[in-house]
């Protein structure tokens, strides 16, 4: 079933997505709030149809049947008739303001394709083309919300999503392989001689995991610099909430270094101190310097640049209403330390609640 499609998205669907955004991602959620309200719309409707076609694919029994649901879906609302889903309506109507082109999100279900297909990865230039897929296609996306159509700020855009797809697969590198999934590239595996089969039958740490887990994230550290350089290029109002982003991934990736990169036995937390400090380097970290790295993204993420750069010129709306200085951030951050205290009493609760249901 189709519905028209609206202007803009509705508020009921914005609470839809609002609520997806809430609990699937902590850190875009606490982001997202240093973003001017227009643009934090789009990127929670951006983020909605993201998480849930993420978990039509992850949590069900059919995923390639769930994934052609989606592909359904998402012709449907480029053609302007999007189902009657809130994320779907929230979506097509973000698609069509900013111009974002049906290969970007094609992309991204086509990463969650390989995931369903369990699929491994046998080098880290493979590994970036899933990455790319996964994330690269939310940074591009997040880039047109912000109305930039540049190729060189395009690239720190995939950049930026691709660094935090690496650091949450060194993060979650036990998580993963105790549901059968592997991320990490078995060429390096191989290096350290581990045997990818005898170590998912039963994963444990060991000092090779750990080398393979510091590659991961040296790699994202290097993405994380050149995407820095992008941020600058944005609009001031834009860059607090990507500075944030950006150094709220991060640090969840120095803490698994603190620990060791042992992502197997422990999952890297960040505390609600620590991610203040992050939220305030990203608010002093606002430049007014102009972005100079004009060098490509990664080659496999090249294909996401070309799909934007090729067709945005001509069909940028109109110019985006007026936003609230980027300096002008005191309620901003006030919002962020209520939100952090909100999460942490929920996964509190959430913690006590399955010990009492485990005794």
């Amino acid at each position: 079933m189709s519905v028209s499609l609206p202007d803009f998205p509705a508020e009921s669907d914005l609470a839809a997505c609002r609520e997806l955004l809430r609990h699937g991602s902590r850190s875009f959620h606490a982001a997202s709030h240093l973003l001017p309200t227009h643009l934090r719309e789009g990127a929670t409707a951006l983020y909605g149809f993201c998480r849930e076609a993420d978990d039509a694919i992850d949590q069900t029994a059919e995923p390639l049947r769930a994934l052609e649901t989606l592909q359904k879906r998402l012709r449907c609302l480029h053609a302007g008739e999007p189902f009657d889903i809130a994320s779907d309506r929230a979506f097509a109507a973000v698609v069509r303001r900013y111009a974002i082109p049906h290969e970007i999100p094609a992309a991204l279900l086509e990463g969650f394709a390989w995931d369903a297909e369990n699929r491994r990865y046998p080098d880290f230039p493979a590994l970036l083309a899933y990455a790319a897929r996964v994330a690269g296609t939310v940074g591009v996306m997040m880039a047109r919300v912000m109305g930039v159509d540049e190729p060189r700020l395009l690239a720190r855009a995939s950049d930026l999503g691709v660094a935090m797809q690496l650091t949450n697969i060194a993060r979650d590198v036990g998580e993963d392989a105790r549901a059968g999934r592997l991320y990490l590239p078995q060429a390096w595996l191989a290096a350290e001689g581990i045997d990818e089969r005898a170590w998912l039958a039963a994963p444990e740490f060991n000092p090779g995991i750990a080398r393979v887990v510091a590659r991961v994230l040296e790699a994202a550290d290097t993405l994380y610099r050149k995407a820095e350089d992008g941020i600058a290029g944005l609009p001031l109002a834009c860059r607090p909430a990507m500075y944030a982003a950006r150094f709220l991934y991060d640090g969840i990736g120095h803490q698994v270094a603190r620990n060791g990169f042992d992502s197997v036995s422990v999952r890297a937390r960040v505390s609600r101190l620590r991610k203040l400090w992050y939220v305030t380097r990203a608010l002093a970290a606002t430049p007014l310097l102009p972005s100079r790295d004009h060098s490509p993204t990664v080659p496999e993420a090249m294909f996401l640049v070309r799909a934007v750069a090729g067709s945005a010129a001509d069909t940028l709306g109109t110019a985006p209403p007026a936003v609230t200085p980027w300096w002008n951030l005191d309620a901003r951050v006030e919002r962020l330390v209520a939100i952090f205290d909100r999460l942490e009493r929920q996964e509190r609760e959430a913690n006590s609640i399955r010990v009492v249901g485990a005794s």
